[in-house]
């Protein structure tokens, strides 16, 4: 049912490739991409956090960031956005898409996931963390 799913922040080079990462670690068969609503295009993942992830066991291959598109929202049946803003942004471009967006953190506390671009390494492990939380969910419910 949710085979092509999307992972959107605002650069595409920290929280949304960690998270495509994890989740196409978990769902093999599943198709996971990412995006950014202001992706600094063509950058490969943030040295921080690619650095924060691979200490954790986590495969971060080369990573190549992109823009939202409305194309991306039409092709994908699943949206994970990292803060309600987000949320927002993605449907004011494409308004039809609003009803598969969601949050990657539904349901945990803090369900937004801050950006850590450009502050500590300990900021960056604690959205590695709060990443993997919210990863672990939507595994759990996309694969009942």
């Amino acid at each position: 049912m949710f085979d092509r799913i999307l992972v959107v922040c605002v650069g595409n080079i920290c929280r949304s490739p960690t998270a495509e990462f994890m989740l196409k670690a978990a769902l093999p068969s599943k198709h996971i991409s990412s995006a950014g609503l202001g992706a600094l295009v063509g950058h490969d993942m943030n040295t921080q956090a690619k650095a924060v992830a691979e200490r954790a066991g986590l495969n971060c291959p080369l990573h190549h960031a992109r823009q939202l598109t409305r194309e991306l929202c039409h092709e994908t049946d699943l949206i994970l956005v990292m803060e309600n803003r987000h949320r927002e942004g993605v449907t004011q471009l494409c308004p039809e898409a609003r009803g598969k967006v969601f949050l990657l953190a539904q349901g945990l506390v803090p369900s937004d996931i801050a950006d850590p671009y450009r502050k500590s390494d300990a900021v960056f492990a604690q959205t590695y963390e709060q990443l993997q939380q919210a990863c672990t969910a939507w595994v759990q419910r996309l694969t009942r």
